[in-house]
């Protein structure tokens, strides 16, 4: 996931690919026009299930233990790296306010002393400002590195998942997703996110109840 599973086919292809299964299997009884007639029948069958099924990733991971272990973890990084910015942050308003209290109450030995302070809150301020940018790049990092971490594992678990299962293709189905309409029977996200917290376990904080 850079920044999302790509799990998604596009709604051509998924279309020519179910069209494909239709033909195949209307193919080893009838030809020409009889095979027409079957793949009417088979389109308008609501009793026929392909070999298909889709995953709303969405709901995937707000059920998934390990996603969930995974989001925490990167809150609270971000925690982390909040509450350190905010630390140096009120360092520099407490060294900025001091500073113009001495200046407004002529406490400065010299004028030179005045700007020595005033380019040392400068520097500060400076600092801060790179930090935020370190911080905030090794956030980005993280968060891709999780996402990766999320993605690879889901793909290795759907693999085990469909040795039982037989699906030819499994879609995701998202705010973003090419699949606009599907039949609630061909979704197996309960099934697997079930699948994948039986392989996982519980969630962090579940197992530290």
């Amino acid at each position: 996931m850079k920044n999302s599973t790509h799990y998604i086919v596009s709604g051509v292809l998924a279309v020519a690919v179910i069209a494909l299964f239709i033909l195949q299997f209307t193919s080893r009884s009838s030809s020409g026009a009889a095979a027409k007639r079957e793949l009417s029948v088979l389109l308008n069958d609501s009793s026929i299930t392909l070999p298909v099924a889709y995953v709303n990733v969405d709901s995937l991971l707000m059920n998934y233990n390990f996603a969930k272990d995974l989001n925490e973890s990167l809150l609270r990084k971000e925690e982390s790296t909040r509450a350190t910015l905010n630390q140096r942050q009120n360092q520099i308003n407490s060294a900025a306010q001091e500073f113009d209290r001495k200046l407004r109450n002529n406490a400065f030995l010299s004028q030179e002393r005045a700007q020595q302070e005033q380019e040392r809150i400068l520097k500060m301020n400076q600092e801060y400002q790179q930090l935020a940018e370190r911080l905030t790049q090794e956030l980005l990092i993280e968060q891709e590195k999780l996402n990766i971490q999320m993605e690879d594992t889901i793909k290795v678990r759907m693999v085990e998942y469909n040795r039982d299962k037989n699906y030819e293709i499994i879609f995701s189905n998202r705010t973003t997703s090419n699949i606009l309409f599907a039949q609630d029977k061909y979704d197996i996200t309960d099934e697997v996110v079930e699948f994948l917290n039986s392989k996982y376990g519980p969630a962090t904080t579940a197992k530290q109840e």
